[in-house]
């Protein structure tokens, strides 16, 4: 019962993590008037600078966490975190917010590594494609929670009592790990390896790499089709499309895909995902501009890509049976993640403007075929690979 418990309480640090972008972005409008002068990519850049820390430190966040350990490493990014929100609650100016947004980070990169790694060793093997499933769950929760209770507690009580909530929240959940969570183990010595070399010591593992690997193609479509696809959408079946997506993600990830993992191996999950959104992609592009037509088709990519995600975190306990292994796969996942979701809208964005819905349809459909291809060489790479 206390490892289902712990599982719970650091889903919820992820919960908290994924709020670190979510708050932002349901007070969007308010800090367009906050900072008034501010041009849009200021702005935007309010909400993006805590990607870009995971972009650059991504797989040194994975090794870093396996040196001090995984307890010590996630309390101390959830009290980081809850500080950043509580000063920010306070109303600062341009240059200080972008500061804290920096620190928040460096909190954020911390829980998104020592999750995954923590739940992986907690969950017995049976319930380990559940548990890991649920862990990649934690964004569109967040999401979805907070387009429910963000606008009336905005209007009730104006933007710091978002922050401050924020910040009770990680500060409840640093509180409940650090009682929950056993001691970190004593760390076995390492030697000093440069950052060039840490990067191309995971990348080159077909073990370490591959879950990211398949992961970054999932980043760089799942969140510019949730950006791109619902203004597209007539608006009749406009809001259908934005709140449906990303439902039938999480609710297929949890269920189809949870039996799945339970009847084949992540990596042929995530292949599999990526297959059956491609003829979704197709169906997109040949109902484009109908309501109904665009919803399903929107649906049925939604729910194909909500099985890689699940999936993709399974595969790292499944390629990598060492904590510290974990923690730079996931540092990995963390670092191309970030990659794709930094990339994916503009160029999508792009390529509808300049190519239409077949453009989209089509790099779409590559970038599945891709996953597909790169997770087919890594397993004939890791099938050579000495035992």
């Amino acid at each position: 019962m206390r490892a289902v418990v712990t599982v719970l309480a650091v889903w919820g640090a992820g919960l908290g993590a994924a709020a670190q972008f979510g708050k932002i972005s349901v007070l969007y409008d308010v800090l367009g008037q906050a900072y008034a002068g501010a041009s849009p990519v200021a702005l935007g850049l309010i909400v993006s600078v805590v990607g870009i820390v995971g972009l650059i430190f991504g797989t040194t966040a994975g090794l870093f966490v396996a040196r001090v350990g995984p307890r010590r490493a996630i309390v101390a990014a959830l009290v980081m975190g809850a500080g950043m929100s509580a000063v920010q609650a306070i109303g600062l100016g341009y240059p200080a917010m972008i500061a804290s947004r920096v620190v928040e980070g460096v909190s954020h990169l911390a829980i998104v590594v020592v999750g995954p790694t923590v739940i992986a060793g907690l969950a017995a093997e049976r319930f380990r494609g559940l548990a890991m499933t649920l862990w990649s769950s934690f964004f569109g929760v967040t999401y979805a929670v907070l387009a429910l209770i963000a606008p009336p507690v905005l209007g009730a009580f104006g933007a710091g009592a978002i922050y401050l909530g924020h910040a009770v929240w990680m500060m409840g959940m640093a509180l409940g790990l650090s009682l929950l969570l056993p001691p970190d183990p004593r760390p076995a010595p390492q030697a000093r390896v440069g950052v060039l070399a840490q990067h191309r010591d995971i990348y080159a593992s077909p073990f370490l790499s591959a879950p990211a690997m398949g992961f970054f193609c999932y980043t760089f479509l799942y969140v510019a089709l949730l950006t791109l696809l619902p203004p597209e959408v007539p608006s009749a079946y406009r809001a259908a499309a934005a709140t449906g997506m990303p439902l039938i993600s999480i609710l297929l990830s949890l269920t189809l895909g949870v039996w799945l993992l339970g009847r084949m191996s992540a990596v042929r999950v995530v292949q599999g995902g990526y297959l059956m959104a491609m003829p979704g992609f197709l169906l997109l592009a040949l109902v484009w501009g109908q309501g109904l037509g665009m919803v399903i088709a929107g649906l049925w990519v939604a729910g194909a890509l909500g099985i890689v995600q699940g999936a993709s975190f399974a595969a790292i306990p499944e390629l990598n049976a060492k904590p510290q292994d974990r923690a730079q796969a996931a540092g990995a996942i963390a670092q191309l993640g970030n990659l794709g979701t930094t990339t994916g809208t503009p160029v999508l964005a792009a390529l509808l403007i300049g190519a239409g819905p077949w453009g989209l349809a089509l790099v779409a459909g590559l970038a599945c075929a891709l996953a597909v291809t790169l997770h087919a060489v890594q397993a004939a790479r890791r099938r050579r690979a000495p035992i």
